[in-house]
């Protein structure tokens, strides 16, 4: 008997069951399938917050990043922390206008708030392509972690396909509402299983945390600090800074957004978040163990695998799978919505004015099950511009932050040519310095090393700054004109 499988298979029919139990008594209109009829309260909110952070690639990932990168991978705990303090302040007006004007989507806010079809078009496009290598990466990741776990029952390209179809089954039927009821556990399991191994592995192996981390020095001395060059504490505050100051640009994070019954649930939510994210510290000693039980291990990203199947029973290590599988479901299906929602929205409504609300969560779900297919089957490849692409994937939805933030002023002095000028330009360096594989040291080999080493998103984020306040300047008079225009013509038509 494969008891692995069995508890993973228990778990993939309890979140189709919760998926589809979650739509009674609701009519899946566009708003209510894609943003909830913007009635979740405060718990729904946080789980699903919370539930789009920690994700399969947080088990594996993070575990990875400390395996292979020693303290460099403490960035990552860094700008959570600090990236959700943000939504104190930025979340309640953007949940404001999005309620006032009927917002669903990410690229929408945008759109509307620039009054600006082409501006809308764009940010949809950005995000879609931002999103598409995520979401394959989740994918793998799911299909890694259930093939390992379930020792080989469930071959990874089995678990994908059917990881997506039960995605499907919930997602279609009914939207956020399947992903809210479906993070209730997965949040549950992942906090469980994140803390255990956490606290467990130390404690089993060296008596102690202290004893983890007196291996790690003995073996690898300089894994605990920051090296002087490299992954140094110039390239660590510039990549936490960057990464913090555009944590709410992802497209999926707009929907639970724009769910919330009300704007109090994001000043709790900013409390609890940072404590939340200290998590990611137990996942952290997860890969310091790894270091030390597993010195042969060539890839980081199996760390946790392998140190759990060598220290448990296979029970255990099927709870280890199903929270893997869950942890794909709730962010993928967030993901793939977000994306389809932002299609329709702003790509095939400004094409079809007039179609029926009904057509547009019709179309939204289509476009779901065409990136689905898409990418499961790029999760099955080994194209490394996938690989690529995913790396410029956070750097790129970066390049909408300020134009964001400045929309948030009463008076925004932007305009949508100089917002969409430094967005364009931002994404374009993002793409070329990507895949050119430039660095900052490339660029300035003459200077010293805490500029060499400083994450050179900065160099895309500060042209994207700069063009942005450059084009507005120059064409205030021409926006301030179309819109006297706009005026006229609609007090002639009226």
């Amino acid at each position: 008997m494969n008891t692995p499988l069995i508890i993973i298979t228990v778990f993939l029919f309890i979140s189709i069951a919760l998926g589809l139990l979650a739509k009674r008594g609701k009519d899946m209109s566009m708003e209510q399938w894609a943003i909830g009829g913007r009635g979740f309260g405060g718990m729904f909110v946080f789980l699903l917050l919370a539930g789009e952070t920690y994700s399969v690639f947080t088990l594996l990932g993070t575990s990875g990043l400390a395996f292979n990168n020693g303290a460099a991978a403490f960035y990552l705990l860094a700008f959570t922390a600090l990236g959700t303090i943000t939504s104190y302040w930025i979340l309640p007006p953007i949940w404001k206008y999005a309620k006032e004007n009927n917002v669903v989507s990410q690229s929408q806010f945008f759109s509307k708030k620039y009054k600006s079809t082409g501006l809308g078009v764009f940010v949809a496009i950005v995000g879609v392509v931002a999103l598409i290598p995520y979401i394959t990466i989740l994918f793998k990741s799911m299909g890694i972690l259930v093939e390992a776990t379930s020792y080989g029952a469930i071959p990874s390209h089995v678990a994908i396909w059917v990881g997506m179809v039960a995605l499907l089954v919930y997602v279609m039927v009914s939207g956020i509402h399947g992903s809210a009821w479906t993070s209730t556990v997965k949040d549950f399991l992942i906090f469980f299983v994140i803390l255990f191994l956490g606290i467990y592995l130390p404690i089993h192996y060296y008596g102690s945390p202290t004893g983890l981390f007196e291996a790690v020095s003995k073996i690898k001395p300089h894994a605990l600090t920051l090296p002087h060059k490299g992954l140094s504490v110039s390239w660590f505050v510039s990549t936490v800074a960057i990464s913090a100051f555009a944590y709410f640009m992802w497209p999926h994070n707009a929907p639970t957004i724009y769910a919330s019954k009300n704007a109090k649930a994001f000043r709790l939510n900013a409390v609890l978040l940072p404590i939340y994210a200290l998590m990611v510290l137990f996942v952290y000693f997860v890969g310091f163990t790894a270091m030390v039980q597993l010195p042969g291990l060539k890839n980081g990203d199996f760390a946790l695998l392998e140190i759990s199947m060598k220290t448990f029973d296979p029970w255990f290590v099927g709870i280890i799978g199903a929270t893997g599988l869950l942890a794909t479901l709730v962010p993928g299906s967030m993901m793939l919505m977000s994306a389809a929602t932002m299609i329709t929205t702003n790509i095939i409504e400004p094409l079809k004015p007039n179609v029926s609300d009904k057509n547009k969560a019709l179309s939204a779900k289509i476009f779901v099950v065409l990136l689905s297919v898409l990418c499961s089957f790029f999760s099955m490849s080994e194209s490394n511009t996938l690989a690529t692409l995913y790396l410029t994937s956070f750097s790129l939805i970066t390049q909408m932050a300020p134009s964001l933030y400045l929309s948030l002023r009463k008076n925004n002095g932007i305009t949508k040519y100089g917002s969409g000028a430094g967005m364009f330009v931002g994404v374009a360096i993002v793409i070329y310095v990507t895949f050119t594989k430039t660095t900052m040291a490339m660029l300035f080999p003459s200077l010293p090393s805490v500029i060499q080493d400083l994450n050179i998103g900065i160099i895309a984020l500060a042209t994207n700054i700069i063009i942005m306040f450059t084009v507005s300047f120059f064409t205030k008079n021409t926006q301030a004109g179309e819109k006297h225009n706009e005026n006229t013509q609609s007090n002639m038509a009226s």
